[in-house]
């Protein structure tokens, strides 16, 4: 019964130790696990701030965009405004062999004044 008794115990502990060593590369492997989503979720946050970025620089662009825009409709209201001389654009447009509109544009550009336009056009 003694050498039984010694062998069942001997079982016993060989069974612990096969349970242990499963029990540790059941632990391994969900440490893996636990490592593989934490790689996963950290590359998900990456791309929304990646994503965050991106929107909020289209939205800078869309602005500066936007800004431009006024600003050129700004300046063409002003030069619209400025008085000129019907002649003035003639002899532009005839001297520097321009478009009547490109003449106009010029004098404009230049306050209605022809002597800087003309300056202008000869630099």
């Amino acid at each position: 019964r003694g050498a039984a008794a010694s062998e069942e115990a001997e079982l016993r502990l060989a069974m612990a130790e096969g349970e242990e060593a499963r029990g540790d590369d059941s632990n391994k492997e969900a440490q893996q696990a636990a490592q593989a989503l934490e790689r996963v979720t950290d590359h998900v946050e990456e791309l929304e701030l990646d994503e965050n970025k991106v929107h909020k620089a289209i939205a800078a662009l869309a602005q500066a965009e936007k800004a431009t825009r006024e600003a050129q409709r700004q300046r063409e209201k002003e030069l619209a405004a400025v008085k000129i001389n019907a002649e003035d654009v003639g002899v532009i447009a005839s001297e520097f062999c321009l478009d009547k509109k490109v003449a106009e544009r010029k004098l404009r550009e230049m306050n209605g004044d022809l002597e800087a336009t003309l300056k202008v056009l000869l630099e």
